[in-house]
């Protein structure tokens, strides 16, 4: 059986812990290890980032993560959903355009599938894949 998840997110770095938190829960629940836990986490994270901010003169709007567990395996999607950008306001996210990159190797180092597709309006979803050890 296949347990699924949705949230819809405001594109803001603000909520990033709020999702480390809720990623790291749904893992510790489907069983990931200590060490697994905190791989998605720091993964989920940087990809949200990329969807939202990174490579971006603005936020997008919101943003969907849907996460789901099956035997051994957790897949989380990350998608920019949104049609609007919002102005960058945080000192911190004012040069992330240069970051990308470097999230991007970040992420594949720490999961086990990732596959970053971008449609023809440049809106990136990020599908990542951590299997259990």
């Amino acid at each position: 059986m296949t347990d699924c998840f949705k949230f819809i997110m405001p594109g803001s770095p603000e909520y990033i812990p709020t999702i480390r938190l809720t990623m790291g829960s749904i893992a510790a629940t489907a069983g990931f290890d200590v060490e697994e836990i905190d791989d998605i986490k720091t993964a989920v994270g940087e990809a949200c980032q990329l969807v939202f901010c990174h490579e971006r003169d603005g936020y997008c709007k919101e943003y969907t993560l849907e996460v789901s567990i099956e035997e051994g395996k957790m897949e989380v999607k990350v998608i920019n959903t949104s049609e609007e950008t919002v102005e960058k306001t945080n000192k911190r996210c004012l040069d992330c355009p240069n970051e990308g990159e470097l999230g991007k190797l970040l992420i594949r180092s720490l999961m086990d599938d990732v596959e970053v597709c971008c449609d023809e309006n440049n809106k990136k979803t990020i599908t990542m894949v951590k299997t259990k050890k």
